[in-house]
């Protein structure tokens, strides 16, 4: 199959969509690639989980929607917002996507506040120098976003720094900056990693909360599936630089076929299922650069067959999802764990 009919979900005209997307970066002198191939398609409105391992391109895969790579990076196929190419636009479209229409929340808050201006001015800036608001009636606007996030006393917490502030109270000050601009678009990577349990939970209602009364779309970032499935319409899967499986989050436990989707379903404890033992996933996993031409999980699979190591799988329709996978119906691929030996011929 070309790469021009490669199948991705939609149902309507996307907000967001990445149309085979590669990356590759300098390194040591030479590009490797780093992103593979990426077909995901966000209806405006909706929210899709990107689930994998750390390494996996998750969040190149989003720094690429506002072209936030690193110096030397090459992009391959198209990231298009709102059915505008992303890496062609000009400076000025280019400010409108960053300043009005997308937002991110990053996973570390310490990392992108700077410590040395208050919480007012981070909030501000871009309303001021972007859109030209007055200093008083951008202040008010922040005032009022931190209460909605659950800041109590706004008006204290604009004049103090970052340090002055808790991690929890931080990502909360990142989700009112990410509202404040009004985007149609939210970029959440891993916006609880660094975060306690309870307050990942109240972090998580926020931003859930959020998109929904706004109508936002939402690519959310995560090595949860359950986060994920919890939060999201649907649930993508990456695996060494390339999305893997696609399907509705309601059917993530019952319907998944990619052989690596079911062994993370399988490692997850269960608290209704004390009896059933985890399965940890055979081998160790790869990074994009690491792949070889075949499937990049067939050294960890338990369904490999003729094909797997030579020839990398597309997405194909499966059910009401996408797997890229040659032998998905494959009872290893339904019941992670069966034995390595149980192959194709």
């Amino acid at each position: 199959m070309s790469a021009a009919t490669t199948p991705r979900p939609q149902t309507e005209t996307p907000l967001l969509e990445f149309d085979g997307l590669r990356i590759d970066l300098p390194v040591k002198g030479e590009h490797r690639t780093v992103v593979h191939r990426v077909d995901l398609a966000i209806p405006a409105g909706s929210a899709v989980g990107l689930v994998g391992e750390s390494g996996s391109g998750k969040s190149l895969t989003a720094r690429s929607v506002l072209r936030l790579l690193p110096p030397g990076a090459r992009v391959g196929g198209d990231v298009r917002y709102d059915g505008k190419s992303v890496p062609a636009m000009d400076p000025a479209a280019l400010r409108t996507l960053r300043s009005r229409e997308t937002a991110m929340v990053f996973q570390d808050p310490r990392a992108h506040i700077n410590p040395l201006r208050t919480i007012g001015d981070f909030l501000t800036e871009a309303l001021v120098t972007a859109r030209g608001e007055r200093r008083k009636a951008a202040e008010d606007k922040a005032a009022a976003l931190l209460r909605e996030v659950g800041i109590a006393d706004a008006a204290r917490r604009l004049r103090q720094r970052p340090a002055e502030l808790s991690g929890g109270l931080l990502q909360r000050v990142m989700i009112a900056a990410a509202l404040l601009g009004g985007p149609r678009l939210l970029l959440a990577d891993e916006p609880t990693t660094a975060l306690d349990v309870t307050t990942q939970a109240e972090v998580m209602s926020l931003i859930d909360e959020a998109r929904t009364q706004r109508g936002l779309a939402m690519l959310f970032i995560t090595h949860d599936l359950a986060l994920a499935a919890a939060v999201c319409d649907r649930i993508a899967v990456m695996y060494a630089g390339s999305v893997t499986e696609q399907l509705p989050a309601a059917r993530l436990h019952d319907d998944a076929r990619h052989p690596y989707t079911r062994a993370l379903l399988a490692s997850r404890p269960d608290p209704g299922d004390g009896a059933r033992p985890l399965r940890a996933i055979g081998g160790n996993p790869l990074t994009a650069y690491e792949a070889g031409p075949g499937c990049a999980f067939a050294p960890r699979c338990s369904a490999t067959g003729a094909g797997c190591e030579s020839e990398r799988p597309r997405l194909e329709p499966l059910g009401d999802g996408f797997a890229a996978c040659h032998y998905p119906h494959h009872p290893a691929a339904v019941a992670p764990g069966t034995d390595r030996s149980t192959r194709h011929a």
